[in-house]
């Protein structure tokens, strides 16, 4: 994995050689540099091993998911804003099932930093409510199963929080 900031120089310096192509009169080269130097640009706003953990997500296998999540070392320095959201994201997703204090930082977290996709945020808030529901607290469950509901635009977690709900008339 490159640093954020080397993908960037990557980017750069073959935009200004595909540029230097042009210029040469190699059309063809230059063209091919330039969609090149597109996939620096791309990585450089959605991290490979994120996007390889979600794969291995999408497949319901966590300790593939996990593996890919470790090769991330320093998620501070190497990832943009939104991209730690997501790490933090799936690190909560993966944690939540065996430690829920863990699993609740890393919503929180994930949370603060910012999720692109409202699904995404949604499901970030349901999992805290669950976690709140689990702890007795029920009005700061209710608040973030309101909030789940508002971002669901397209009623996906609509059993979920129809759950949720339920338990939380129980208390």
């Amino acid at each position: 994995m490159f640093h954020k900031n080397i993908k960037l120089v990557l980017f750069i310096s073959i935009i200004a050689l595909a540029v230097w192509q042009f210029i040469e009169s190699n059309i063809g080269n230059g063209i091919f540099l330039i969609l090149f130097s597109t996939i620096f640009l791309f990585l450089y706003f959605r991290n490979e091993f994120i996007l390889l953990a979600f794969l291995q997500l999408r497949k319901q296998n966590f300790e593939g998911a996990k593996k890919w999540l470790a090769y991330i070392k320093n998620p501070e320095g190497a990832l943009i804003t939104k991209q730690q959201g997501y790490y933090n994201y799936l690190n909560g997703l993966l944690v939540s099932q065996t430690n829920m204090v863990q699993a609740e930082k890393f919503f929180k977290k994930a949370i603060q930093l910012g999720l692109s996709m409202d699904q995404d945020l949604a499901l970030a808030k349901l999992n805290l409510a669950g976690i709140a529901l689990s702890r007795r607290r029920k009005l700061e469950a209710s608040q973030l199963v309101n909030e789940a509901k508002k971002l669901d635009k397209h009623n996906v977690l609509k059993e979920q929080i129809a759950m949720i709900k339920a338990q939380l008339k129980k208390i």
